[in-house]
């Protein structure tokens, strides 16, 4: 039997239920003043406008439902076409299009796009601790993308294209990715310092931002890729060059355009998956899990110019 065929994603009192589950193990938690497990359940009722999953805090005497203080907050899409959506964008491994989920959910073009980037800011991961440390290797490489709308320079070589920076941990196998504006030392550095451990082994290609840069860790090796020269010994970046092969397939193939200002929310769903992958032994379902864990404390508002400057409709 399909996972989708699951009653949460096609019951709207089934999709409250299991979300409460994964956002309330220890009972409703009111989140106007934090009490939990002191709240009474309102049965939902059409006819006088009681909508699904409504509870009322004993303590503060405010009505809520699960949905306050995530992304799906205030979201007139019902709750079981979310779980869909979150489902379809976590288990898919190079994405899902927001005309696929148009089609798929029977929503608005324009609410699946919304919808699509509402799932990617849950799937941010933020609070991350360093990667590497004392024996760890990280690698750390640069690829290019699209065309960047700042950019007003000659279209020479990668200049006017968008500019991606990926670490990837090998001991941890964890990815994390970064949009710059220029592919420099000033640029790199201030973000690997922040990010990888002095006690790690700094894996990269032969450009020349790296060498003042690795001086910075335990240890700076690289291959030198002008000369054909991809390994030698435990020494490589193809870690880092798998990552950006997903990513880029993905992009061009699933989404085709993006605007620079959206990119490291696509960015974020790419390292998600990477991150809760089943070589790690997450599967889809448990991926999913991992998603709706993080859409509390999070919420993405659009202005009209916003939609307007992503080729949108109006969002009124």
């Amino acid at each position: 039997m399909s996972i989708l065929s699951r009653p949460y994603f096609h019951n709207e009192e089934a999709a409250y239920d299991h979300l409460e589950s994964v956002l309330w193990p220890d009972g409703p938690e009111c989140p106007h003043c934090g009490v939990v497990n002191n709240a009474h359940k309102i049965p939902a009722n059409p006819e006088k406008r009681v909508r699904h999953g409504l509870h009322r805090c004993k303590d503060c005497k405010k009505q809520y439902t699960v949905k306050v203080g995530t992304v799906f907050e205030a979201s007139k899409v019902p709750l079981h076409k979310w779980l869909q959506a979150v489902y379809l964008m976590t288990s898919s491994k190079k994405g899902v299009s927001a005309h696929q989920l148009h089609r798929a959910l029977e929503v608005t073009y324009k609410t699946a796009w919304f919808m699509a980037h509402r799932v990617r800011e849950a799937m941010r991961e933020g609070n991350l601790e360093v990667m590497g440390g004392a024996g760890g290797t990280v690698e750390s490489d640069e690829t290019f993308i699209g065309t960047d709308p700042d950019y007003k320079g000659s279209r020479r070589v990668y200049h006017h294209k968008m500019k991606v920076l990926s670490l990837v941990d090998r001991e941890n196998r964890t990815a994390r990715s970064f949009v710059v504006d220029k592919v420099t030392q000033k640029e790199i550095l201030p973000i690997l310092n922040a990010n990888i451990d002095r006690e790690s082994r700094l894996m990269t290609d032969q450009a020349p931002w790296y060498k003042p840069i690795g001086k910075q860790f335990a240890a700076h090796e690289s291959v030198d890729h002008s000369k054909d020269e991809y390994v030698r010994g435990d020494v490589t970046t193809n870690t880092v060059e798998g990552y950006f092969s997903i990513f880029k397939r993905g992009m061009k193939g699933i989404y085709q355009h993006c605007d620079k200002k959206h990119l490291h929310r696509y960015l974020a769903e790419y390292d998600f998956r990477y991150n809760h992958r089943s070589a790690k032994g997450v599967e889809d379902t448990m991926r999913c899990e991992i998603a709706l864990k993080s859409i509390k404390g999070k919420r993405l508002f659009y202005s009209k110019g916003a939609w307007q400057a992503a080729g949108m409709p109006n969002a009124s």
